[in-house]
Formats: C-alpha cells, sequence, structure tokens
C-alpha cells in the first residue's frame, strides 16, 4: 500500500524576517524581510538598473549601491546569495 505524501511545508527559516543592514537597507529598503523576499528584491533592483552583464548573464555588475555590498565590481548570481547572508541579521 501506498502511503499518502506529506503536504510539503515552507521552511520556517527562510520565512523568519530578516534586519538588513544599512549596506543592505540602501538597496531593498530597512524593513525586515524573509531571505526569499531579500533575493528578490535583489533582482528586482538588478533588472530595474540592467546591471546583468551583457556577454554573460551570469555575472552582475556592480554600481554604486551594490559595490559595497559585494565588495568587488564584479560577482556571479552564485556568488550572491553567501555575500547578501553576511548582511542579514
Amino acid at each position: 500500500m501506498a502511503t499518502k505524501a506529506a503536504a510539503r511545508t515552507p521552511n520556517a527559516a527562510f520565512m523568519k524576517p530578516l534586519t538588513p543592514s544599512a549596506t543592505l537597507a540602501a538597496v531593498i529598503g530597512p524593513e525586515a524581510v524573509p531571505r526569499t523576499e531579500v533575493t528578490k528584491k535583489i533582482w528586482d533592483y538588478i533588472k530595474k538598473h540592467d546591471l546583468q552583464d551583457p556577454k554573460n548573464r551570469r555575472n552582475i555588475n556592480a554600481d554604486a549601491k551594490l559595490r559595497p555590498l559585494f565588495g568587488k565590481d564584479q560577482v556571479s548570481m552564485f556568488e550572491l546569495t553567501k555575500l547578501v547572508s553576511a548582511h542579514l541579521k
């Protein structure tokens, strides 16, 4: 007999609102938001300001607001989450 699969519940750690540092708040705003929302807001900012590298779309070019957050002029989309995590409490 097959058992009924349990309904998937969201991970509480991802849903917990976190407070952004001043550096991150300059990009996404000062209010506490869940980690998933932080990533979404950063991508909205990147797309709005056309910061993806035109030759390699996986790379993000930092502007004046993102440079202090990234610590360098360009990061890959895979580094993004790790760099942003350091700015959440």
